[in-house]
This record gives structure tokens, C-alpha cells and sequence, in this order.
């Protein structure tokens, strides 16, 4: 999913619960404060309606459960805030401890948070193949790029190896006058050699 850490209001259609909710790796965050007042119970009673699904097995808390900094007012000193580290829960215990609950705003919440989530996901995968696209040009320019300078290389290196082997083979040529006793004093040696 493209967006991180992104924050949207929910609001129940009775607009009598409004929630700061958190869409984050790919899911939807709750802390138990947002959770009771999503589900209208107290914190209480959310804490161990959470306590009973990692208890009973149903998900497993390392998976579903992030600690996310979060900033609230301070409760002794007036306009100061304070920032700490808090639990927040996935949307799969948000689903179970809505079930729990037994919750019409938990249902209404779950309908809108996918809706969510499924537009994030569309977005990313949008953004993700337009990102591909692009790559896929660049790599053809780099193929092509790639393939001028092999081209270059392999003409170089065949100039080189002519080279090479024209003086090689004039040598070869000198040892085999040499071997047949052709060489004479002047000239030849003088002349052909390199």
C-alpha cells in the first residue's frame, strides 16, 4: 500500500461516535481508548474482550498488535502534552472484539474500513503499475545503451586482436625463414620485423 501512516475520521451514521482511525502496513490501527468509544463500552471491558481473543488462540498478538508513539494532552499540567508508546490493534482484532461486543457500529465500522483499505490498496497498485511502466522504458534504455557500448567493445577488441595476430604471424613467418635458413643479412630482417 502506498499510503503510510496516513489518519481519517470515521463517523457513525448516526454521527454520534467519531474516531481518529490510523491505516498503516496495510490495515487499519485502534488503540482501547478508540476502540471503547467505537464499540461505546468502557475501556475496560474492551481490554478483556482483547485479553480473551489472544487467550482463547484466536490471533496471535505478535501479528496484530503495534506500538505506535501517540500524543495526548497532559493530565496534571494545563496545554501540555506528553507522548508515549501505545498498544493499537489491527483490524482483525477490531473484527473480533466487535463480535464479542456484539456491536451494529462495529459491523458499520468493519463495512467502511475495508472500503478503505480496499481503496488504498487499488491506489497503490495503481501508482505501483504506473512505477513498473516507467521502469520497463528505463530498462530498455539501458538495454540499448548496453548493446551500443558491447558493440564498441567487441570492434575495438577485434582491431586489437588483428593487431595482434598480424604481428604474430610475422613473427611466425621470420622464425620459419630463419628455420629454412632464408634470412640474409640486410632486408628481409630489417625490414619485416616489428
Amino acid at each position: 500500500m502506498e499510503e503510510q501512516n496516513t489518519i481519517e475520521i470515521y463517523q457513525s451514521k448516526d454521527n454520534q461516535t467519531v474516531v481518529e482511525v490510523k491505516f498503516d502496513k496495510e490495515t487499519v490501527w485502534l488503540n482501547r481508548q478508540q476502540l471503547a468509544v467505537l464499540f461505546d463500552r468502557d475501556v475496560k471491558t474492551i481490554g478483556k474482550h482483547i485479553g480473551n481473543v489472544f487467550k482463547d488462540g484466536e490471533l496471535d498478538k505478535k501479528v496484530v498488535v503495534a506500538k505506535f508513539a501517540t500524543t495526548t494532552r497532559h493530565g496534571a499540567i494545563k496545554d501540555k502534552t506528553q507522548t508515549k508508546m501505545v498498544e493499537y490493534y489491527n483490524l482483525d482484532v477490531i473484527i473480533s472484539v466487535g463480535y464479542r461486543v456484539k456491536s451494529i457500529r462495529g459491523t458499520q465500522f468493519r463495512i467502511w474500513a475495508t472500503q478503505r483499505l480496499k481503496d488504498y490498496l487499488e491506489k497503490g497498485y495503481t501508482i505501483n503499475e504506473k512505477r513498473l511502466q516507467e521502469k520497463e522504458q528505463e530498462v530498455l534504455h539501458l538495454k540499448t545503451g548496453i548493446q551500443i557500448l558491447s558493440r564498441a567493445i567487441e570492434a575495438k577488441k577485434e582491431g586489437r586482436e588483428n593487431e595482434i595476430l598480424n604481428i604474430f604471424s610475422k613473427g611466425l613467418s621470420l622464425l620459419d625463414d630463419y628455420d629454412h635458413e632464408e634470412l640474409d643479412k640486410k632486408g628481409k630482417t630489417k625490414q619485416e620485423t616489428v
